[in-house]
């Protein structure tokens, strides 16, 4: 059973893998989680102490046996503190850090910890076994509570389906959220049986029974606002710490470089320390984008690369090689996911697995840590409109007619629209996808008259009616950055066994991002002011001044010409979807409707159902 779930996971670490356990007897059968034995194991991918670095890892008495799949960037002072401290040290693996600064803090060991991490920590003497998962939530860890008390745990899904009796029921909650963010939020999944550890938590397991709880960010210093001067030394200070920090590797680094300022900020700071790196760009068919213009800048990331000195390699996509890509896709995102621009990490990840690179820093998270998207312009202006609307006495509207993506109508009467919503209907519609009436026409009957609204979401995170401009941003960090960044990041990376780091998710990054203005993030219309401020000497005006354009894959127009027969395939009467009863009679009609909408785009709406259908097509076939 082990061996089976190992191999599920065999991208994640094809290098090596290591097993440990504890069992009351040597009869007892094999189970994974505290039920009286412990049973783990894991892929390993070699990039730090490539030739001691094997796990399972170990306190100095054996007593604390560690798993975990990630980089801890802050080891080279954690270790120095400890050696001081007389603990010894077996290997030099990040990981066996934490093994011992179980002995000093116990479980709040960490909050201690700068890098990404899904963690299994087996404590012997207490029969007690801790899983933790880092601030950001860069590194994935699902698990699932059996009938019979034991619980199974595993970096990614498909290895959870190998444990024997895992219940498959599907969870169609996730399923009628999923087309609105195209992803399904956390802590759920798509079976009903087995949910995320939420990041920045920790699940344990003990003799007194399983709970779940959050642990502290120590690397939040304060959350005192800062003069402008303050926060430009800052976010000069952690921004590069966490990028100098990330280069920790024994194995060749390369970066994504697109040519906008966000990754440009990571190569320049990379390439400083690290004159060998590589950058890899994508290019498009330089098709006309109606939500950020012409999708091709690889000329741009190449003239920037030349400026610095590094080797840029050039990986040219179609709508063909993406739609090669798209069964690899899902079988790697491991659940319904319709990201697109995750086909461009996938594309990128291999494309430096070939050129012998094991590890790919990126600019991911920039915009939600320093006001990036283009919608933050925006936002003053749209509360504006929401004052004026409470000042009359009116109430807000929770009508999903309109969104940012209405580029249909002009600029200024989206705003309008968008000022009349309350806060969390405001929420999905700066950037988010289908609406409930949308997803109405599209799923059955008994879909939309038996789940919640996916606007619960945004209530959840805030049930009031206004928000301040730094708390939309602020949701962003919460949502959109874990559940989309991240996930395709990790997923597409791993993938091709190649280790995804995000210097902007540095949870002393995320701590000085929760103390921005929405000044400091937006002024005079200029989106990441501090940001760009802080790194005026590093970058040509060119990149400074260049407008955010963001990784995009012009979705609408591929699905009205090339990739139309999946739109077709998908809404047909013998669909996976179909045959699960998820959509309408005439949905196609609807979905062709949407595509051809004047208004507004709805793409990688239709994306989601295309993705879905695949998805249960792969995993359920003809067995509905």
């Amino acid at each position: 059973m082990l061996d089976t779930m190992l191999a599920a996971l065999y991208h994640r670490g094809p290098d090596s893998a290591g097993e440990y356990r504890a069992l009351p007897d040597a009869a007892s059968d094999c189970s994974s989680g505290f039920a009286g034995s412990f049973v783990g194991g894991m892929r390993r991918l070699s990039i730090n102490d490539l030739e001691t670095g094997d796990q399972p890892l170990y306190n100095e008495d054996k007593s604390v046996v560690l798993f975990y799949n990630g980089e801890i960037y802050n080891y080279p002072q954690l270790r120095g503190t400890l050696e001081s401290k007389g603990y010894r040290f077996r290997t030099r693996s990040d990981g066996e850090v934490i093994c011992h600064l179980y002995k000093e803090y116990g479980a709040d060991l960490f909050g201690h910890l700068d890098g990404m991490f899904a963690v299994a920590l087996w404590i012997e003497p207490e029969q007690r076994l801790i899983l933790a998962r880092d601030i950001p939530g860069e590194k994935p860890l699902y698990y699932s509570q059996l009938p019979d008390g034991d619980l199974v745990f595993a970096s990614e899904i498909k290895s959870l389906l190998a444990f024997p009796g895992l219940d498959r029921s599907l969870n169609y909650q996730a399923i009628w959220d999923f087309p609105t963010f195209l992803w399904i939020p956390e802590p759920e999944t798509i079976y009903r049986s087995v949910s995320a550890l939420p990041r920045g938590h920790m699940l344990i397991s003990d003799p007194a029974g399983s709970r779940i709880l959050p642990y502290e960010n120590l690397f939040r210093k304060s959350q005192e606002p800062m003069s402008d001067e303050e926060c430009v030394v800052e976010t000069r200070r952690v921004v590069e710490e966490a990028v100098t920090s990330r280069l920790l590797s024994d194995v060749p680094l390369g970066c994504f470089l697109s040519g906008g300022l966000d990754s440009s900020i990571v190569a320049a700071l990379a390439a400083r320390e690290y004159p060998k790196l590589k950058s890899f760009t994508i290019g498009f068919e330089d098709v006309d984008d109606p939500y950020h213009g012409r999708a091709d800048e690889s000329s741009l990331a190449k003239e920037f690369a030349d400026l610095l000195g590094i080797e840029n390699h050039l990986t040219r996509v179609t709508a063909d090689v993406f739609r090669s890509d798209l069964e690899t896709f899902c079988h790697f995102a491991d659940q319904p996911f319709s990201v697109s621009s995750g086909l461009g990490i996938l594309s990128i990840a291999r494309a430096a697995k070939e050129q012998g690179i094991s590890v790919l820093l990126s600019g991911d998270g920039a915009d939600e840590c320093f006001g990036g998207y283009s919608w933050y312009a925006h936002l003053a202006e749209a509360n504006a409109v929401g004052a004026e609307l409470l000042g009359r006495g009116e109430a807000f509207s929770a009508e999903q007619s309109y969104s940012y993506q209405s580029f249909g109508a002009p600029i200024e009467e989206r705003i309008a629209q968008l000022g009349r919503l309350d806060a969390p209907t405001r929420a999905w519609a700066w950037h988010y996808y289908a609406s409930e009436a949308h997803k109405g026409e599209l799923f059955s009957a008994d879909m939309r008259s038996e789940h919640a609204s996916s606007l619960r979401h945004f209530q959840a995170f805030s049930p009031e009616a206004t928000w301040s401009e730094e708390m939309y941003i602020a949701q962003d960090r919460a949502y959109y950055f874990p559940f989309e960044m991240m996930r395709k990041m990790d997923r597409m990376t791993m993938a091709c066994s190649v280790e995804g780091r995000v210097p902007f998710a540095a949870p002393a990054v995320l701590a000085h991002a929760e103390r921005l203005s929405y000044g400091q993030c937006v002024r005079e219309g200029q989106l990441k002011w501090a940001l760009r401020t802080a790194f005026s000497d590093v970058l040509p005006d060119t990149v400074r001044h260049r407008p955010k354009h963001g990784f995009n894959v012009p979705i609408d127009h591929w699905l009205k010409g090339r990739w139309n027969d999946l739109l077709q395939e998908t809404f047909s009467s013998d669909s996976a979807l179909a045959r699960h009863g998820l959509i309408s009679d005439g949905a196609i009609g609807r979905a062709d409707a949407l595509l051809h909408d004047p208004v507004g785009l709805h793409g990688h709406t239709l994306f989601s159902y295309i993705m879905l259908n695949m998805w249960l097509e792969k995993e359920y076939g003809n067995n509905c």
